[in-house]
């Protein structure tokens, strides 16, 4: 897994740019999804590896 964006929780849209990016990546064909990271208080864009996805599924 890898994050490709940060987006602070605070802002005034929300989690609204991260879910545009990570439209956006999904529009390419990448595994792009959004998660709430409690700790830092922020929305990230992660995205699976390939092999992540397919668990995730299975399970």
């Amino acid at each position: 897994m890898s994050v490709i964006g940060r987006f602070p929780a605070g802002g005034p849209r929300g989690s609204w740019p991260a879910e545009e990016l990570a439209a956006q990546l999904r529009r390419r064909g990448r595994q792009a999804t959004v998660v709430m990271d409690l700790e830092s208080d922020a929305f990230l864009v992660i995205e699976r590896r390939h092999e992540e996805a397919a668990y995730s599924r299975a399970a």
